[in-house]
This record gives C-alpha cells, structure tokens and sequence, in this order.
C-alpha cells in the first residue's frame, strides 16, 4: 500500500511499477490490470509506461477505468446473465427518462416520485449489492421508503430493472454490480480473469466502494499481489458510496502488506503544504503522515471577508483582471472552486462584466449535445435495437409521419405483450390489435428494414465506414446541412467532429494487437467517458470553475475558494455526525491543495437563499488553519474597492511544521469579524435623501459606491438612476434605498 500525500506523484509510482514489472521481470502485459477512476489518468499512465517499455506493449495492458474494465469483462460474459453481448450502456439522461416513463406509467406523484431521487436511491442499492429481490425481502429498507413517503419504490426499482434487462442495457452502477454477481455466481469465470489477473494495481484507493472492494478482493485472492495507492486525506466521494474504511483497513485484508509513504510534495508551496497539513491533522480517522515540501515559501494564503455574495464574485474577478494584466498570468492559471453549482451565477456574472473568459466543468460536454445523441441514438439502435431510449429518439427524427400517438400505442401494447417497442414494432398482428393504421405501419416497417441493414453492414465493417453510413443515409446530414443559420452550422461541425472521433477510434484499434474497431467498441468508449475528460479544444486559456469534487486530481497556479461560509462549507448536511463533517474538512483540504503558487479563501457576510437575504458566519475550517500561514484581509471602508483594503499579515511560519493544538474550541474565527451595516438609513427615511443631487456619489448597502446621473418624481416618489462602480446602472426608489450620501 502506498500512502501518497497531496503532489506527491503517486501516479508516476504506480507507472514506474508497471514498467518495472515488464522490463526488469518479464512479466506479460495481459496479465497486469490497472485500475483507475477517469479515462483521462489512464490514458496518461499508459503513454508515460509506452515511453519505457514501447508504445505497442503498453497498448496490450489490461487498464482503464473500473466501468470501462467491467464493461469488457460483461462484454465477453455477460450473456451468462441473460444479457446481450452488445448490451448498450445507459448513460444519466437514458436512466432519467426511462424513470419518467415508469413513474408516468405507474401514476405515481412526480413531487413524491421524484425522477432525480429516485435514480439516487436506486444507484445507492446498486452500490451497496442490493437487488430489487434482497430489497422486497428487506422490511427495513421498505419501512425507510415508507417514511420518506415513497412505498413503492420496490415496484420502480423491480420495474427500472426490468426495463433496462428487457432492453438489453446496463447502467453505470449495474456494471458494477453485475461484475460482482458474475464473478460470485461462476467459479469458473472467477478463476479465468484471477488467472488472468496475476497483477493488480489500484489508483485512488480511497475512493472505492462496496461493490469495487469486493471485486479487487475477489480477483486478488488466488495470488494475493495488489498495489493500491491512495491518500485517506483526500477521500471526499461517501456521497456516492465510497468507504474511507477500505483503505484505513487494508492491512488487515491481507497478510504480509509493505506500507510506503510519498510525503513529499511537488506541486505547492511551504505556504500551502503547511497550511493543509494543520488544517487535516483535525481529523481523527486517518493514517498517519508529514507531508513536507522542497519548494519556496510562497505567498500567504489571503482570506478576503466580502459584504454579498455579488461582491464576492466582482473581489475574485477584480484580483484575476489585476494578475492577468500586471503579472501576464493567463487565464487558464487560475482557478474559482465552490462547494455548490449554484455559487457559479455570481462568479459568473462577475467574469463576464470584465470580459474574462471562463469555463465551467460540468457543464455539458460534446458528446451530451443534442445533434451528437442524435446520432449516437441511431449507433446504439444498430448495436442493439432492444434499446428503447434510443428508438424513441430517433423513430421520428428526422421525420417519417411516425408521431407521439403511435408511439404510445406502441408502448401499452409491448408492455401488455412483456415484449420491447422494436419486437412490436416487426409484429404486424399486434400492430393491428394497438390500432396502429396501414399507412404508419409501413413507416414502421421502412425503418425497421433501414436499421436492420445497418446491422448487417455493422457486422462486416468497421466504426468509421458503418458511422459515415448512417450518417447519411438516416437523413441527418441533410437535415443539418441545410439549416444555414450560425447554430445549424455549428451542429453540422459537431456531426464532422464526432465522425471525425471515430475516424481516430477506429485507427487507433487497428494499430492493437486486441483491439476492436467496431461500432459497439466505439460506443462503449463514448459511454464510458467520465467527467474530467469532458472538454474541447476551445476550452484552453481559461478561467476553470468547478466544484470541487470535480477539481480533484487537478492543479492550478491560483486558486479561489469561495463561500467559506458556516452552513455553506461545511454544508449544513454535514453537521450531524464526526464522520461527516471529517470528509467535509477533507474536501477543503483536497480543494486548498490544489493550489500551487497562491490560495485566495473568500467568505460573505450576506447571501441570498431562496430569495430572501440572509446572514453568514465565516467556516470554521477558517479558524483550523494555523494562523501564521494567513494572510487576513479587512475591508476598512468599502469591500468594492481595492485601495481601501487593509492586511494584517502574520509573522513569516517558523521553519519546522507549527504544533498544532487539538483542543482549540470549534467555531468563527476570532480575527474574522463582520462588516458592520454602514446604511444610515431605514426603510422609508427618504427625508435625508431630499437634496441628493446629479453628479453626487453615494453608497448602496449591496451595490457599493456609484454616481448619482439622473433624478427624477418628487417625495416619497422621488427615484435616483445611480452608475455604480462595479454593478452597472441602477434606478431606485429613494423611499426604500438604503443609500449613504458620501
């Protein structure tokens, strides 16, 4: 096991062992299997070890992601669990929608029923092994549902189950847990892929779940040789199922375990490195380590208190605009990480009004735009015609006179058939029985013919040849091609784009020794895309926003944090429990570690929630981090103005790491105070206004300083269009302005 700080290069140790293993010990590529959590590390480690070993090697290593190395395996052998060996894998909108149409189905109230969290549900059973049949025989899981007023959630979760089974399609937890039962219910497939499997390494061990666990375990048994690397302080993913206690207990599963720690770290700053270090050694679950670096000092972490919400977004903007233009940082060296999406919209508001260019992960990806699933809608459809999801998004697309009754019909009548819309849809008999008329049945039958003849093209030629094909035929180019407004042309290069993917799929198979140029390859690649590959060309040289589960694995020269707020960070959900809370304090050490030169930690004294405007407490993470790391900021007049903001920075850090005391009460930090209300006015005191005059400048509670440029209307009538500095123009009410003449 080894334990890798923060920075520490953990992936650079698991490449090296695997080109050890090859180069030094002659051990064949197929039988080494690398897991890892995004594509993305995979591909990197597998280009790093091509660089020792030689690319055409390093091409026959059993690596990838969990889902992609599951997915292989089911592909092979999931037909011994009645699935098709061309199952189509589900992505979050396929599982949505079929949800919905359960729910709809079943009458169930959607503001009870909702689709959202009910895939949650669902996906925790899934993780957790659970099947529709162990969750009927559980009276305690029925009686949790029960409270949470959803008492058929067996029926949804038997019947999502059902659907996807019917359909031919897996979802990304059911690879997961199908693996699992493969590999419990076939011996004899167990001691195929152990035998396979002599070598096992695993990257971010900390972040596995039930499921995962025991399937590593289950494939390590025979020859007892696993690598893991991990770092327990950087567990943050509970919330989808991850056990800390994997890592913390790996000693325990196996005899003879080496530990070895990576304490160094490469990518920050003393600075930082300390900080983080007295800010973790809060928790108590954790395995022992000192992180320590070789790098400068590095300037103090500055913690800004901020007035609103808005404002914090125009300080973080503001010192971005400053760095970019005075130190010619580009913006691709800066970072803006929050606890929740819904913190973007000020940040965002704030970027754009200084034209700083910024992307947000997370936000859709090329393969979730609507032209592009279009296609893959028909790819799926040929690969496996059983996928409903995909027939209902293409039957009608591009038009064919086949509109929503006809499907209807088409659904009530498979469901009271128990067969699938495409097996209806080749049964002329039960055609007639749902009233389908003559001419739409042979709409159905033409489309049935053309996928059939797609499939049999799929069977003899590769991705690229099969998806040029359908492409134009299916009418999709001639449907994009002749939309000549600027989003038509933009979804026709998103079509040569994505043909221009599987160009580069299918060259790449070529050149493996095992490699599979098909269609169905290619789909499963596309499937199986995690978050942290998501992304154009054209996201370069520019501000990153995310969350901060998302920023993990990532570095930045300058990083903002925001909203370190009580209730905000630590979330409000996390206070109920030690355990939670610790992975909160987890989450903020694995987000100021993602700084490499500077870490900015803003906080607000005001923001809104759910419309009404509400007031903060700084988080008590802020209060954790030894203070001599700290650099506090203090508005002294105007948080909307540079100059006018005082430091008080602390002594330089002494050289060895600070002691940290355990016993320092939780709670606000004692040199974080708030800004005080400065409005010298109530609601309704216009009379102080009276006499404001056009060319005056004034000061708003929320929008800070500003020019009186027009006024107008008389007594409690009386409005003022105010220029403000960093919000723009502004008409108020004088009546209920809480304004201060200046």
């Amino acid at each position: 096991m080894v334990i890798a700080g923060a920075g520490s290069g953990k992936t650079r140790v698991l490449t090296y062992r695997i080109a050890h293993l090859i180069d030094h010990h002659g051990v064949d590529a197929f039988n080494i299997l690398a897991l890892t959590f995004t594509n993305k590390a995979a591909r990197e480690m597998k280009e790093r070890i091509g660089t020792i070993v030689g690319a055409s090697e390093a091409k026959n290593l059993w690596m990838g992601t969990f889902h992609s190395v599951f997915a292989r395996i089911l592909r092979v052998e999931g037909e011994r669990l009645g699935y098709p060996s061309n199952f189509t894998i589900y992505d979050t909108e396929d599982q949505a929608k079929v949800i919905n149409n359960i729910i709809k189905e079943q009458s169930l109230d959607k503001e009870i029923y909702k689709p959202k969290s009910v895939a949650r549900r669902i996906s925790a059973f899934k993780n957790a092994l659970i099947t529709p049949e162990e969750y009927m025989r559980s009276p305690e899981l029925r009686e949790q549902d029960a409270s949470a007023r959803m008492p058929l959630m067996g029926e949804v979760f038997a019947a999502y189950n059902e659907r996807c089974f019917r359909s031919g399609a897996m979802d990304f937890d059911d690879l997961l847990l199908n693996t699992y039962l493969l590999l419990r219910k076939f011996p004899e497939v167990l001691l195929k892929y152990q035998e396979r499997f002599r070598f096992i390494m695993v990257d971010e061990y900390q972040d596995t779940n039930h499921a995962q666990y025991l399937i590593i375990k289950a494939l390590a048994n025979r020859y007892g040789n696993i690598c893991v690397v991990g770092d327990d302080a950087q567990s943050i993913y509970a919330f989808r199922g991850a056990n800390i206690k994997n890592i913390l207990n790996f000693q325990r599963d196996y005899d003879d375990v080496q530990v070895y720690k990576l304490e160094q770290n490469y990518r920050s700053s003393k600075t930082i490195v300390g900080a983080a270090n007295s800010l973790i050694a809060k928790n108590k679950d954790q395995l022992h380590k000192e992180v320590w670096t070789d790098n400068d000092q590095g300037e103090h972490i500055v913690v800004h208190k901020t007035v609103s919400d808005n404002d914090e977004g125009n300080y973080v903007a503001r010192m971005i605009f400053e760095k970019h233009m005075n130190l010619h940082l580009p913006h691709e060296s800066f970072a803006i990480l929050y606890r929740t999406n819904a913190q973007s919209r000020a940040i965002e508001d704030a970027l754009r009004r200084k034209n700083i260019p910024y992307r947000i992960y997370g936000g859709l990806s090329f393969y979730q735009r609507k032209e592009v699933k279009d296609v893959l809608a028909y790819f799926r459809l040929t690969i496996n015609p059983q996928d409903e999801e995909a027939f209902r998004r293409v039957i009608n697309y591009p038009k064919r006179g086949i509109g929503d009754t006809t499907i209807d019909k088409l659904t009530v009548a498979a469901n009271r058939e128990g067969v699938t819309i495409w097996e209806a849809c080749q049964n002329p008999l039960l055609l007639e029985h749902a009233g389908v008329n003559r001419p739409t049945q042979t709409k159905l039958a033409d489309f049935v013919t053309k996928v059939e003849s797609y499939r049999v093209l799929a069977a003899k030629q590769d991705a690229f040849e099969v998806a040029g094909h359908i492409a134009k035929t299916s009418g999709l180019i001639r449907e994009f091609s002749q939309d000549k407004t600027p989003e038509g042309v933009s979804r026709y290069e998103n079509i040569e784009e994505l043909l221009n993917s599987v160009k580069e799929f299918t060259d790449n198979q070529k050149e493996i020794e095992e490699g599979d140029p098909s269609l169905g390859s290619f789909m499963q690649d596309v499937a199986l895309i995690t978050d942290s590959d998501k992304g154009t060309p054209d996201d370069k040289n520019k501000v990153s926003l995310m969350t901060i589960h998302l920023a993990k694995g990532l570095e930045f020269p300058v990083v903002f944090i925001v909203g370190m707020e009580e209730s905000l960070f630590p979330s409000m959900m996390s206070m109920g429990s030690r355990a939670d809370l610790e992975e909160e304090r987890r989450l903020f050490y694995v987000a100021l570690t993602r700084a490499e030169k500077e870490a900015y930690l803003t906080y607000a004294q005001m923001r809104y929630r759910w419309g009404k405007l509400i007031d903060c407490e700084p988080s008590r993470f802020l209060e954790e981090i030894d203070e001599n790391f700290l650099n506090i900021m203090t508005p002294d007049f105007s948080p909307f103005t540079g100059p006018e903001t005082t430091s008080r920075r602390k002594p330089e850090p002494p050289k060895r790491r600070p002691q940290i005391s355990s016993n320092r009460p939780p709670g606000p930090p004692k040199n974080l105070k708030r800004v005080q209300n400065n409005s010298s006015l109530d609601d309704g005191n216009y009379e102080a206004l009276e006499n404001v005059s056009v060319g005056e400048r004034v000061k708003h509670q929320r929008f800070g300083l500003g020019t009186v440029s027009d006024l107008e209307g008389s007594g409690p009538n009386k409005k003022a269009l105010i220029e403000f500095d960093n919000v723009g123009e502004k008409k108020l009410l004088l009546k209920f302005a809480k304004l201060e003449r200046l």
